[in-house]
């Protein structure tokens, strides 16, 4: 066990058994990595720092879970994370992840089965997955706030609430998307990051 993340991840309130399930993932991410490249060889050095933390973070944003679905999920970064840590917070959850990628997909699956966390992973094209009504969606560095709304759209309950990391031009992403979408928007500002921010939006309608 890595004493310095663990310190960071208990200031989180991130219990000791979710923490080892966690450095699970991070080791099968760096087996796996190689193969399918599950994230960049840089941010694979900091992946603590740079994937982890930037997970949880986003998880902590929501206090009633419900069912979650987080959409191009790549190599779990958040979903994956959220799938462990959802195991912790509670057990009427219900964690899924969307990826096309078919080897993504397949990793996704043996992180579920190897941390014995039970998230879902369908393998599919956001546009041509089954509709999902989840009360929370979740996508990180997978497109634009216009291109998210319309994933939403598809898949999310009208009463549930959105969760986006973005980067320091995220008010302009917010200015662009005002022109063709209705929505309420609370920027979180990111402890990885200074300049970016987490965005909670809900009440998402087509102006």
């Amino acid at each position: 066990m890595k004493k310095n993340e663990f310190e960071d991840l208990t200031r989180m309130d991130v219990s000791r058994e979710t923490f080892e399930r966690i450095e699970v993932y991070v080791e099968l991410v760096k087996k796996w990595n190689p193969v399918i490249n599950v994230v960049s060889r840089r941010s694979l050095e900091a992946i603590w720092a740079r994937h982890v933390i930037d997970s949880v973070q986003v998880f902590l944003c929501v206090k009633e879970l419900g069912s979650w679905l987080d959409l191009g999920s790549g190599g779990g970064f958040p979903g994956a994370v959220i799938g462990i840590l959802s195991n912790q917070a509670s057990v009427d959850s219900r964690v899924t992840l969307m990826e096309s990628d078919q080897r993504k997909s397949a990793f996704l699956r043996t992180v579920s089965r190897e941390t014995s966390c039970g998230f879902k992973v369908i393998s599919k094209r956001i546009e041509q997955a089954e509709p999902q009504g989840a009360d929370v969606i979740s996508a990180r560095a997978l497109t634009d706030l216009k291109g998210l709304f319309a994933f939403c759209e598809r898949h999310m309950k009208p009463s549930g609430s959105a969760l986006f990391p973005k980067g320091a031009t995220w008010k302009k992403e917010v200015t662009e998307a005002q022109r063709e979408w209705k929505f309420d928007f609370d920027p979180i500002t990111s402890i990885t990051e200074p300049e970016a921010v987490i965005l909670k939006i809900k009440g998402i309608e087509r102006a």
